[in-house]
């Protein structure tokens, strides 16, 4: 059913559906973090869950945050 979806899709439709499963994830990680750390604001949420992405030393540079207690099993 997919492959036949995939094959008369448009290139905007495949886009957004992408666009949508990497919102999904995105989510799904802070949500992740919320549940690891509750007193967690939102900022912080935000930078845990993108140094499940992009890694710490990423996290650090672009955003100029290292955290002290890092998420267990993350990179």
């Amino acid at each position: 059913m997919f492959v036949d979806w995939h094959r008369t899709a448009t290139a905007r439709q495949k886009y957004d559906l992408v666009f949508e499963w990497t919102e999904s994830l995105i989510r799904s990680a802070e949500a992740d973090v919320r549940a690891m750390f509750p007193n967690a604001d939102e900022r912080e949420v935000f930078l845990r869950a993108a140094a499940r992405r992009l890694g710490w030393d990423t996290v650090k540079r672009v955003y100029g945050w290292q955290p002290s207690d890092p998420i267990p099993g993350g990179s």
